[in-house]
């Protein structure tokens, strides 16, 4: 089966190098390209890819308002962002619109063609100690909730499923959680993709930011 992607840069040079990247690939096919925000938003639209390579930096529409948008509009559409620092506010802001991963612009392609893959399948691309990394430096901008909508959703879960949530939002990997709380990976696994249903979430970055954002990994 072939992963579409529409490519979102103001940089045509850059375009034109990931656009060929693609075509060289047997399942991987460039639909489209977008210089801006709203052109990004307008060809996802029409073109429904499966993922959107997504410049933070553009003219007009920026990457993240775009990529917001359309999580919003096209649930079925992934977008990977595309950033120049690996800690910067921006790709923090991605993950919080709903991005699926952040790679940096200068990843090497075999990377970048994983990456594709990976978010195309349902999965997040960013490791769960990267994305640790990212709110614990933005930990300050992350909003306080109100007490009842965090017991509305955690209420959801099983005790359980809370502990497992809580060491996902720690950063650490499957195996690491199956380790420290005596459990299969299978069951790890299993566990995830409850919390993510009842939660309502895309992917493991989503469940971070809900840890966070439900106080669940308290400020250290």
């Amino acid at each position: 089966m072939t992963i579409r992607v529409l490519i979102a840069d103001d940089e045509a040079l850059l375009r034109m190098a990931f656009s060929m990247l693609l075509d060289a690939q047997p399942d991987l096919t460039p639909v489209g390209e977008a210089s801006d925000g709203a052109e990004a938003l307008a060809l996802a639209a029409e073109l429904r890819p499966d993922v959107v390579l997504m410049d933070v930096r553009m003219p007009g529409t920026d990457g993240i308002e775009a990529t917001r948008e359309i999580v919003r509009t096209c649930p079925q559409t992934r977008v990977l962002i595309l950033t120049t620092f690996d800690l910067d506010e921006y790709a923090f802001a991605g993950l919080k619109a709903g991005a699926s991963g952040f790679l940096l612009k200068n990843t090497r392609p075999e990377e970048l063609l994983t990456a594709i893959r990976t978010v195309a399948d349902g999965n997040a691309v960013v490791s769960p100690r990267i994305t640790h990394r990212l709110l614990e430096k933005f930990r300050p901008h992350i909003p306080d909730r109100a007490a009842a909508a965090r017991d509305e959703r955690l209420g959801r879960l099983s005790a359980r499923e809370r502990e497992v949530l809580v060491q996902v939002g720690s950063g650490l990997s499957n195996a690491e959680i199956a380790a420290t709380l005596h459990l299969a990976e299978a069951t790890v696994k299993s566990h995830l993709g409850r919390i993510l249903h009842k939660l309502e979430l895309r992917d493991r970055i989503q469940a971070v930011i809900f840890a966070y954002e439900s106080r669940l990994i308290h400020p250290h």
